[in-house]
């Protein structure tokens, strides 16, 4: 605007106008009515690739112009892979039981401690058995003379002393004599408490003198030798849970401490809240670490051969699917993919690919189905 205002005085002048001033101001204003953005002539400037008025081509190196896209690629090997799932469970002793009397009595000896390891057949404790101790006695009596007398007569029945008829009946009450000592011995050993397997004894809960019945826990018994680890899997992985599975068990208790056992059972039904189904699975625990009730954290194993498996980068995820892109010939083609498990950095292919496929895992940000790509090398 002031170049305007300066000319329009200068012409005003009444002084003559020097002719390579004058020059010099038609061109600047000339070069000014071109517009910003706008070369002389009035042509319009060339557009952005892919644009309206642009270069023909667009991103990625699409055909029709352009150079290719640069990308890393990987190769889609099959590999062997181990599928692992993690569970929350609760840790249970092989055997447990609590330790009650099978008659009501009082408490006369007691053979354990707290803590104890005790074997098979070990005798805990012991209830008052006079009773008991002197009806064996008085059966086991009557079985004597019940045998002597079926002897005697067995000599005699040859001389037709004794009939046959008595004979038999002798004979009868050896029998019924010898079944009044098996009870009789089997009602004093029911005092004497006995261990019904290997274990270790927990806490005493009963004193000497105390009156015990069926009702009564005297203490509690447990082998520990194995522990039993239950827990619950989602029912979408029923499928895959086999007997015999490794499972990989940890606790806060032993930070870093790893415990390996295996699935031995299977729960025939899925729980119809949880939608889940319970597994059992054993643990080795000869040492003691393990003890029932403890929280841990479960992981499934399961080994498979020939499985396919790429970087997880190469995952385009789009709508609720996942794609990847191949390079085919030098252009990137799209493939949707189904997935299975994952590792870390890694995702199985269940099906899309193939063994041999080159996947792109960088640049799939810049790609379209049909792009030119240039596979750099990988760093």
């Amino acid at each position: 605007m002031n170049l305007l205002l300066e000319m329009a005085d200068l012409v005003n002048c009444a002084s003559p106008l020097p002719l390579s001033r004058l020059i010099g101001l038609l061109v600047t204003l000339a070069l000014l009515g071109c517009g910003p953005g706008q070369p002389a002539g009035g042509r319009q400037p060339a557009g952005p690739p892919g644009m309206a008025g642009g270069p023909p081509g667009g991103l990625g190196g699409s055909p029709g112009g352009g150079p290719p896209a640069s990308v890393i690629t990987s190769r889609v090997v099959a590999q062997s892979y181990v599928d692992r799932f993690t569970a929350l469970g609760t840790a249970r002793a092989n055997e447990a039981i609590d330790v009650t009397a099978r008659t009501t009595s009082i408490v006369t000896r007691i053979n354990f401690r707290e803590g104890q390891r005790v074997r098979t057949g070990d005798v805990l404790l012991e209830l008052d058995n006079r009773q008991e101790s002197a009806d064996k006695s008085l059966a086991e009596a009557q079985l004597q003379q019940a045998e002597s007398q079926y002897q005697r007569s067995r000599a005699l029945a040859a001389t037709q002393v004794v009939s046959a008829a008595d004979l038999d009946q002798l004979e009868a009450n050896v029998l019924v004599a010898r079944a009044q000592a098996r009870g009789a011995d089997a009602r004093l050993d029911r005092l004497a408490i006995r261990a019904p397997f290997a274990g270790t004894i927990g806490l005493r809960r009963v004193s000497l003198g105390d009156l015990v019945g069926p009702d009564t826990v005297i203490t509690t018994l447990d082998d520990t030798s194995i522990i039993k680890l239950e827990f619950g899997i989602p029912e979408t992985f029923v499928g895959d849970l086999r007997t015999g599975m490794t499972i990989v068990a940890d606790s806060a208790v032993y930070p870093g401490q790893r415990f390996k056992g295996a699935v031995v059972s299977i729960d025939s039904r899925v729980d119809a809240i949880t939608r889940a189904v319970t597994v059992i699975a054993t643990v080795p625990n000869s040492e003691g670490l393990l003890k029932p009730g403890m929280f841990m954290t479960v992981g499934l194993e399961k080994k498979r051969n020939d499985v396919l498996l790429i970087p997880e980068e190469a995952l385009v995820p789009r709508e609720g699917r996942q794609y990847v892109y191949i390079v085919v010939n030098g252009k990137a083609l799209e493939r949707e993919v189904s997935l299975g498990g994952r590792a870390p950095g890694l995702a199985e292919i269940r099906s899309g690919l193939a063994a041999g496929d080159q996947v792109i895992t960088e640049g799939t940000q810049r790609l379209r189905p049909g792009a030119a790509v240039q596979v750099s090398p990988s760093t």
